[in-house]
């Protein structure tokens, strides 16, 4: 009997929902790996980054767009296989399925050396364990798939077949809207990253102000003071409202900037990061070393100048 041949529209199904799951794997085992850098950061790490900025959005995006097309993919190939049964004898069908368990075996493989590697080197971590298995489910559950499908269990056992297309989706969907009650919607996010600019904002005035008390021995009465013609800074505004910020001199050696804030100061679980890596110009006698942190609604942050760490400058006549 001869063998059937492979047709332009055999190929290209084949080809998109190889590449469709490929994709559709990786962005999954990314966004996963997001949500566990995010509950378990690293200890080491000063800066927390903001995690729709870090690639959980493109991670998103890929899951909610590939996704669909590779299940949309493998119904047709469903569809044209029961139509016609020689369409599961043709050979682009095996090169896709013995392709697919070479890659995931493999990286199973890898995935246990890692494992095992890291063991040794007495570096294996929650977070890096969690990582770990994720990869062995993934990739594992991929294997078993498509290795049942190269023995034609799927065609004999339709009914489980769509159970487990339906709890495949049903894992993905999950998986995207888990997202928004662990890193926060986009929205959220956005409200964080002004946050972020206004404590920036805050520290470029702070900043300033250290340097113009060092010049002239005497703080600013207002931002106004501050603009230099000459290096051109305009103390900042508020990045959503466009507002200055408020300034208050408190005393001969100590102010008071006062800033708007939308979201309390995001932190992770088990995390000593802040929104933003700070220079601590002028503290507040008495402040921890990173005295940003801030509630949602109007926050003031107090700093005194000690003399003897930031002392006037002296020019040559």
């Amino acid at each position: 009997m001869d063998k059937p041949k492979v047709t332009p529209k055999d190929f290209f199904l084949w080809a998109g929902a190889m590449i469709a799951l490929y994709a559709s794997v990786v962005a999954f085992i990314a966004l996963i790996f997001s949500y566990l850098d995010f509950v378990y950061p690293d200890q080491l790490a000063y800066y927390t980054p903001d995690p729709y900025a870090s690639g959980v959005s493109y991670e998103m995006a890929s899951l909610i767009v590939l996704f669909p097309i590779f299940m949309l993919i493998s119904l047709a190939i469903i569809r044209d296989v029961r139509r016609d049964t020689t369409r599961a004898e043709v050979w682009i069908r095996r090169w896709a399925i013995y392709l697919t368990l070479f890659v995931a075996g493999a990286a199973m493989a890898a995935d246990l050396i890692t494992l095992v590697m890291y063991f040794f080197n007495g570096d294996v971590t929650l977070r890096f364990v969690f990582k770990v298995l994720v990869v062995f489910l993934v990739l594992g559950g991929v294997f078993l798939h498509y290795l049942a499908d190269l023995r034609g269990y799927w065609t004999h056992e339709r009914s489980k077949a769509l159970a487990v297309r339906w709890a495949t989706s049903v894992l993905v969907v999950v998986s995207i809207v888990a997202g928004f009650f662990i890193i926060g919607t986009p929205w959220q996010a956005r409200e964080y990253r002004f946050d972020e600019e206004r404590i920036n904002s805050l520290q470029q005035i702070q900043s300033q102000i250290v340097y113009y008390w060092q010049g002239k021995q005497q703080l600013p009465s207002t931002l106004a003071d501050l603009t230099d013609t000459i290096s051109g800074f305009v103390a900042p505004v508020d990045p959503q409202t466009g507002q200055s910020f408020t300034y208050e001199r408190t005393g001969e050696l100590s102010f008071k900037l006062c800033a708007t804030f939308g979201a309390p100061t995001r932190q992770t679980s088990g995390s000593r990061a802040s929104p933003m890596a700070t220079t601590p110009y002028a503290m507040e006698k008495g402040a921890p070393p990173d005295s940003w942190y801030h509630d949602a609604g109007e926050q003031c942050f107090t700093r005194a100048i000690d003399p003897a760490l930031y002392p006037p400058l002296r020019y040559r006549s």
